[in-house]
């Protein structure tokens, strides 16, 4: 590349990876991110640091795993936030004009909307629009379940946006998303100078469901083709899953609800993908496609009724492996099948960028880009500590065959993906995956005690 390409990120929330390629009621559920697929590279084994918003963003950005950056749950207030500049005002100061839209999830300090970029637009410019315009934007209480969850060490009562699914009784341009949209079309629109790095934070397909036409009518539950774990625990799951929000959440969730949710779900997800085809039409317009890498992934997935299952939250495949695309101009499109992360996303446009992208965790993908080979040995990482503070822990390991899991109670899984891509036995006592076991337990242990795990791990093997 002759010149330095310039960058679009476009990040949805609670999008799953399985999404992609699929067909629902006779129509493409994401026929822009197909396209893009077809034109760059899809990252199939792809896996954030966190399946939870701020950890998982604020991973992202700084390049530092969870427990390294401090930010290990959804830390609005941002009392856990470290110095750690993000990928943001790194490329600001190489030069790079900046922009910020959307959902501001990413913790650091000083603040997000402090750093001085040159374009920023988050959640509570469209909550203080929406005000102006009479847009009530807090959840509906119908759409909320109770649940209790560990914060602490003690199990408190705590309210989640559920499964139940609305209309939204507006039009769609007062629509949150449609509000992003909107603005990162400005910051196109108005960007005369080059290179210039967009981030694009949509808040769909995320609950509660609250899905304006023709999204809401657009899948019809009766017609949608769900997995057939559903609703079906895993063999030999350990007990402390079933005490997990995500558990609670799906408990006595019907089927015919199960169809609803997944319509709402869907019909969210192809409004975003729609979005994101009027951003990508904004720069052919401009005549800057062809010289723009773009990047699609989401924070983390959803369970979706799976596992009997609702949200984020926990390991399995729904919510930690992200729909991830990157077309890099000049380069051959293709598939990648070997594992990576998150974290690779800063080096990667650090080194697109031309810069050094510091101390971090991730490795840069431009060279599998041009190979469509990773790197088959590596084992990537990702965590849970709670949610709204410090809570129950998951520390797991993901390799190309297994994904290892270790919990509060010291308790193990281990899955064979090759064979069991479901998730649906635990093989962890087993004598066969003995060797296996042990060296994903070690695997992990190690990481996560080198970053910082505040989690003290047994001494004892697995």
């Amino acid at each position: 590349m002759e010149k330095r390409p310039n960058l679009l990120l476009f990040m949805t929330d609670h999008q799953r990876n399985d999404m992609t390629g699929m067909v629902q009621c006779g129509r493409e559920v994401t026929p822009n991110l197909n396209r893009l697929a077809k034109e760059g590279v899809r990252f199939e084994r792809a896996y954030n640091a966190c399946p939870l918003c701020v950890p998982a963003r604020t991973a992202l950005a700084t390049g530092r795993y969870p427990t390294e950056n401090g930010v290990v749950f959804n830390d609005w207030k941002g009392i856990t936030a470290g110095d750690y500049e993000p990928i943001h005002k790194t490329l600001q100061k190489a030069g790079y004009r900046v922009g910020h839209v959307g959902v501001d999830h990413i913790r650091v300090q000083p603040p997000m909307r402090e750093q001085g970029l040159d374009f920023f637009i988050s959640q509570e410019d469209y909550e203080e629009w929406a005000d102006s315009n009479g847009i009530v934007t807090k959840r509906s209480p119908e759409q909320l379940t109770r649940v209790e969850e560990e914060i602490e060490g003690a199990y408190v009562s705590k309210l989640y946006s559920g499964h139940q699914v609305i209309q939204w009784d507006r039009p769609i341009e007062q629509f949150k998303d449609y509000y992003f949209k909107e603005k990162a079309l400005e910051f196109l629109s108005d960007n005369q100078e080059e290179p210039f790095a967009l981030f694009v934070y949509l808040w769909a397909p995320h609950p509660p469901f609250k899905v304006p036409e023709p999204y809401y009518s657009m899948y019809d539950p009766e017609r949608v083709v769900l997995p057939d774990n559903i609703g079906v625990t895993a063999e030999k799951e350990p007990a402390l899953r079933r005490r997990g929000v995500p558990a609670q959440l799906a408990d006595g969730v019907s089927m015919a609800e199960w169809k609803k949710a997944w319509a709402a779900h869907l019909g969210l997800t192809t409004m975003a993908d729609e979005m994101f085809g009027q951003i990508l039409d904004a720069l052919r317009e401009k005549g800057i496609y062809d010289r723009t890498c773009i990047l699609f992934t989401s924070d983390h997935g959803d369970n979706l009724g799976q596992h009997g299952m609702y949200q984020k939250m926990e390991m399995y495949e729904e919510a930690v492996n992200v729909p991830f695309v990157i077309k890099v101009p000049g380069e051959q499109p293709g598939i990648v099948r070997e594992v990576i992360s998150h974290l690779d996303i800063r080096p990667t446009f650090c080194e697109l960028a031309g810069i050094e992208p510091g101390e971090g965790d991730g490795v840069s993908l431009l060279s599998t880009v041009r190979s469509k080979k990773g790197e088959e040995e590596r084992i990537v990482y990702s965590q849970y500590s709670g949610n709204p503070g410090y809570g129950t822990i998951r520390r797991a390991a993901i390799s190309g065959r297994y994904k290892y899991v270790y919990d509060s109670l010291h308790e193990h899984e281990l899955y064979d993906l090759w064979n069991d891509p479901q998730e649906m036995k635990n093989v962890a006592g087993e004598v066969k995956y003995r060797d296996a076991l042990e060296k994903m337990h070690t695997a992990c242990r190690k990481y996560h005690e080198k970053r910082g795990d505040y989690f003290k791990w047994r001494e004892t093997k697995a």
